[in-house]
């Protein structure tokens, strides 16, 4: 009978047999990860330095004049700066004018995210049963809209919506709406406010289109045909199939969106005349402006803006929660 040769252990690398690895060799693979595990952070580095110079600096300088009184005569260093410390946010949580813009901009933010997206979505599923030509003419027609500056667009729409010479107002008196003749769209602060949401609607669906019909069309066309083999109807396949693969890109826009008319200026200040009357039609960003600008109070508007950093931070907080709690790549 052959001898059974006693087969001894692996040698680990760098170490002895039937012992674990040395202590340099234990030092070297801790170089080694803590190597990789710098290395995306020096790819990332050119970009974190723009961002600190372009965003930090500007954020920090917002920051520090909101925590002063910073009036005209400062500016023009005809008087000290004089460090009130959180006195102007005090002054604006303490005014209810503040409440009230803040609920504005909420409920009008709101309006307008929930019809860009349901006008968007529902033109990119339209946009998939078009012939091709007529598609190519839908998408030209809307990213002429997206394309238009936001102050011509304000001012095609008031010309639209002028009470005695306006298009819509002579074509609702023309079937039958009389009441509507010489009715004034921005003297009401609802109305005022639904013509505004309409000109942001108009001018903001068409990446809503464009990034939704992408993403239709990255569906595999092999899912869907294999649904309706199971007997899967359309209500159908769009709810259980087309919805959770379009997830990650409704909640990019839904996000964007938040962001874009969460910060909506120029429609406001031109269709209301900086506000409309006795200010009913303020939102944050054109407040924040009459207090620094139209009354010279820099520190006062520096809290606002503050404010609503914050505000948009938070947004973007609650969307990297969601793309986290969705098993989405981040």
């Amino acid at each position: 009978m052959t001898a059974l040769t006693p087969v001894l252990p692996e040698t680990p690398q760098g170490g002895t047999p039937g012992k674990g690895p040395t202590t340099a060799t234990r030092k070297s693979r801790r170089f080694a990860n803590g190597k990789r595990g710098l290395e995306p952070w020096l790819y990332l580095a050119p970009a974190f330095i723009v961002l600190i110079a372009l965003l930090g600096y500007p954020i920090f300088q917002l920051i520090n004049v909101s925590l002063y009184d910073y009036r005209q005569a400062q500016v023009s260093g005809k008087a000290p700066l004089n460090f009130v410390g959180l006195e102007n946010y005090q002054k604006l949580f303490a005014d209810p004018q503040f409440w009230t813009v803040l609920g504005n901009t909420v409920v009008f933010a709101t309006a307008c995210v929930v019809f860009t997206l349901l006008v968007g979505s529902s033109l990119a599923v339209l946009a998939t049963r078009l012939r091709p030509w007529v598609r190519s003419m839908l998408f030209v027609v809307s990213l002429g809209a997206w394309a238009t500056p936001a102050v011509t667009g304000s001012a095609v729409w008031l010309f639209l919506f002028e009470p005695t010479l306006g298009l819509v107002n002579k074509t609702l008196v023309a079937i039958g709406l009389t009441q509507f003749e010489g009715y004034s769209w921005t003297y009401d602060k609802w109305s005022a406010f639904g013509l505004v949401a309409s000109e942001v609607v108009w001018c903001s669906f068409p990446f809503v289109l464009v990034t939704v019909y992408a993403g239709i069309q990255a569906i595999p066309t092999e899912v869907i045909e294999a649904a309706r083999i199971d007997g899967a109807s359309m209500p159908r396949i769009a709810r259980s199939i087309m919805l959770p693969m379009l997830r990650p890109i409704v909640i990019v826009v839904t996000i964007q969106s938040i962001i874009w008319n969460f910060k909506i200026f120029s429609q406001i200040y031109i269709m209301t005349n900086g506000g409309g009357i006795a200010g009913q039609n303020l939102v944050l960003n054109v407040y924040g402006y009459q207090q620094a600008f139209a009354a010279s109070l820099y520190g006062l508007g520096s809290a606002l803006g503050v404010i609503m950093t914050a505000l948009l931070m938070v947004i973007t907080l609650v969307y990297l929660r969601i793309l986290k709690r969705t098993g989405e790549a981040l």
